[in-house]
């Protein structure tokens, strides 16, 4: 019976190699999925924003709502300065940062840039 035990251990064997293929197979599956998932969300956004924009230039959304919304979500100081916002301040909250803040909330929100807008909309067309 050895030649039986020896074609079941190679049977296992090659059941244990096409398991693995399986889940490497799976694996790359998985993650061209994800890949395409986010490229699709980010094209979405880049075209939302787009339109968005092309609004405001057009005078069909109000600027400063636009405006306080990003001043709401944003928080990251990167973030906030693609927008001309302020600098959100510490939690310390020193006198100088709330100044600041009330400084900027009396300031003129930032500008819609038509550029930009175009571009984003044409590629949607």
């Amino acid at each position: 019976m050895p030649k039986l035990d020896d074609q079941i251990s190679t049977l296992q064997q090659r059941l244990q190699q096409l398991k693995l293929r399986q889940q490497r197979s799976d694996a790359r599956k998985r993650a061209i999925a994800a890949t395409r998932d986010r490229k699709a969300d980010t094209r979405r956004k880049i075209l939302l924003g787009g339109l968005v924009l092309e609004k405001i230039r057009q005078g069909e959304m109000n600027k400063d709502q636009v405006s306080a919304w990003l001043d709401h979500a944003l928080a990251r100081a990167a973030d906030r300065a693609l927008f001309a916002l302020p600098a959100r301040p510490s939690a310390a909250g020193s006198a100088a940062a709330e100044s600041a803040v009330a400084e900027a909330a009396s300031a003129e929100p930032p500008s819609a840039e038509p550029s930009a807008a175009g571009s984003a909309t044409a590629e949607s067309a």
